[in-house]
């Protein structure tokens, strides 16, 4: 069994919400954990954890209203960090696999499971990598990531659940 570990400047997280991206957020100001044991190019187990910091965004991602949705939603000056800590790993079969864990928005932490599609197995530059993408929805309500703004986003509903989306990438 081989055990590989995250590359933090190869991995990052979007976070959306219907109709805007909030934040994209690069792996190069962000902490990134974790790792994965492969055997036979098949997952056994894995663990991730990582804590992302609002204010430190990829400003080519900028949208005019971005920053606004940010202090909006997320209160960036008081609460810049989101973390995530997996608790547990459940694979069902080669594609689709689960994460459950703690994931703390504005000092709320809640259980939340997310899905862990693996992408495949790599080289690059004579290295070895192995991709997974994490989604899942997470109910604004639960951490209480009200939305004030007036009318932004053309007066366009804005959904109930964020989507956070994060690309992660290991090598040995």
């Amino acid at each position: 069994m081989t055990t590989w570990t995250i590359d933090s400047s190869q991995s990052d997280v979007l976070i959306k919400m219907r109709h805007s991206i909030i934040a994209y957020i690069g792996g190069t100001a962000n902490k990134f954990d974790g790792y994965v044991n492969i055997e036979d190019n098949e997952i056994e187990d894995a663990s991730v954890e990582f804590s992302l910091d609002v204010n430190n965004r990829n400003d080519s991602f900028q949208q005019i209203d971005t920053h606004l949705q940010l202090n909006d939603l997320f209160n960036v000056n008081e609460h810049p960090i989101i973390s995530f800590k997996s608790t547990s790993f459940q694979k069902i079969n080669n594609n689709i696999n689960f994460f459950k864990g703690d994931l703390t928005i504005k000092d709320v932490t809640r259980v939340v499971e997310l899905d862990a599609e693996f992408i495949g197995v790599n080289s690059y530059n004579g290295e070895k990598k192995v991709a997974f993408e994490i989604k899942g929805d997470i109910k604004r309500q639960d951490f209480g990531l009200d939305y004030n703004s007036f009318n932004h986003n053309g007066g366009l509903a804005l959904g109930k659940d964020i989507k956070l989306i994060a690309n992660l990438e290991f090598s040995i």
